[in-house]
Order: structure tokens, then sequence, then C-alpha cells
């Protein structure tokens, strides 16, 4: 209730205590007309209308800085009256103001805004806050429609090489540069003295009729740590940390687009002593890494 609705409120009450006590009709009448304003008011500004709200979000993942829509569209599902209503969508910390005024039975609207990417996290989207009142201003009801939507803005990747692992690639995954292995066949080559017998294919050096010997070589899979510090003194600048979540970010990329194992992670975990405050790197070494569309499904599933 408003403050015009209470001050009616309380006129009523006065003017009906008034007119019974000392016998004036014309106030209790006055009081009664108010009674039955505040009544006609609440009755209303409690009709619900029903109201259908779906958000489309264009991306719903992105880069920080780049550009994001959300397509809201609201549609009247009532059958008897047009809404007139005042509402607003949230979007992160701010509010969109959306246009329901005489929404007819049966019809829709649609707005479009720009979704915040300027700051990596997880932008929620709803729900809408629709604000319905009596012609009077007696009496205003809040109500929420809908789910909350979310976009995801993940660290910006930079286009760079992998680390370096110090592996080959094989038909059979990475080798390590050892001279004689013991798992992977990789060829045959002419005895010489001081090879051993057992190395000896003799089906092989039955058909060249020279001795021939099995070369193999150790199969691995490189793979790459990647820790973060997450902690808020570490960064005074917090441009400074988010730079450092996109230098992570980039480089589980690059490794995952060449095949490599990527574990990211952050450096203070485990380390007894450093309970101070910390940042959120979820979005850069977690779930944004994990999802970003040029992270293959390699980096997502370490083994």
């Amino acid at each position: 209730m408003t403050a015009r609705g209470i001050g009616l409120l309380a006129a009523a009450a006065a003017l009906l205590t008034a007119g019974f006590a000392y016998g004036y009709p014309d106030l209790a009448l006055l009081g009664a007309a108010a009674l039955v304003a505040v009544a006609c008011a609440v009755a209303f500004a409690y009709w619900r209308p029903r109201l259908g709200v779906e958000r489309v979000a264009e991306p719903d993942r992105v880069a920080r800085g780049e550009p994001a829509q959300m397509r809201l569209t609201v549609s009247n599902a009532s059958r008897m009256r047009a809404a007139s209503m005042i509402a607003s969508d949230r979007c992160g910390g701010t509010s969109v103001p959306v246009p329901l005024l005489r929404l007819r039975p049966g019809m829709d609207t649609t707005v479009e805004y720009p979704v915040p990417t300027s700051r990596r996290g997880i932008v929620p989207i709803g729900p809408l806050r629709v604000t319905r009142g009596d012609p009077l201003g007696l009496v205003t009801l809040n109500r929420t429609y809908g789910e909350v939507a979310q976009v995801w803005v993940h660290p910006r990747i930079h286009l760079l090489r992998a680390v370096p692992a110090g592996m080959a690639r094989s038909l059979d995954g990475r080798i390590d540069k050892v001279p004689q292995g013991t798992i992977t066949f990789d060829a045959l080559r002419e005895y010489v003295i001081g090879d051993e017998l057992r190395r000896v294919h003799w089906r092989s050096s039955a058909k060249v009729g020279e001795l021939m010997v099995r070369e193999q070589l150790d199969t691995s899979e490189p793979t790459i740590v990647v820790l973060l510090d997450d902690r808020a003194s570490a960064y005074p600048d917090p441009e400074a940390f988010e730079s450092a979540c996109e230098a992570a970010a980039s480089i589980v990329a690059a490794a995952a687009r060449r095949g490599d194992r990527a574990l990211p992670g952050r450096a203070d975990r485990g380390r007894p002593g450093r309970r101070g405050p910390r940042r959120d790197p979820a979005p850069a070494a977690g779930p944004a890494a994990r999802r970003h569309p040029g992270v293959p499904d390699r980096a997502r599933r370490p083994r």
C-alpha cells in the first residue's frame, strides 16, 4: 500500500469514528466512501494477469568484451482483460524497462537489450518484475514472472602456441625420446653386435635371410599443468587478475588444440597458512575454459 493509500485509510477511519461518535452522517458517508475506494483499489491491484515470459540469449556464452543480446518476449495469456502494468527485467546489476501498457489478450511484446559483458563471470538475467497498481495510486503489488537465465562471460582467448612438451608424435600416441623402449613396436633393423637375442624377429629374419631386430618405443601423453594464484593480495589491481585469467585460459586452450592434456588448478590450494581473501577464477580455469568453443573435449575430461 502506498503512502496515499495509508493516508486515505487513516482518514476513512477518522471520518467514520467522528461521524458515528458525534452524529454527523456526512462525515460517516465520506469515511465509508474512502473505505470503499481502498477496498476497490486492493481488488483491482490483486488481479494477477497470466503472462508468459520467454528469454533467448544470442549468444549465451561470449568472451569478455564481445557483444551479447537478450530477447525478451512477454505474452498475455489472459482471456478477458488487457494488462496495463509497469515491468522491468533484471540484467546483472541494472533494470531494463519493459513496456506492458494495454497488452491485449493473446498478444505479445518483444524487447531486445544488450547484456553487459565487460566483466568476466556469470550474468544473471531475470526474473521479470511486474508492478500493478490501481488508477488512484492507493495500492501497488509487485510480482515476478519467468525463470532466471544466465549468460556466461569467459576470459578472452588469445591465439598462441602450446607450451613445448619435449615429445614427438607417433601413430600410437606420443613417444618419449628414449633410444630403446618396451611397449610399442616402431621398426625393424638389421642386427648389430650387442643387441639382445630376445629382440630378434625370427619370422622376418627367415624371409630376409639376415637377422632382424625389433625396435620398440614407449608411448606417453604429455601433461601441462596451469596454476593460477587466486589470492586477492597478489593482485592489487583487479584488471591484473583478469589478465592472469586470460593468460591461463589461453594456455589451456592452446594445449587442448594440440591434443595435450591440460590440468587447470589453483596455486594456493592445499597450502597451509594461505587462508586470505581470494578472487573467483572459476570462469577462467573451470567452466569457462572447459566450455569455451575453442577448447576441444580432450581438455574437458582430464584422465
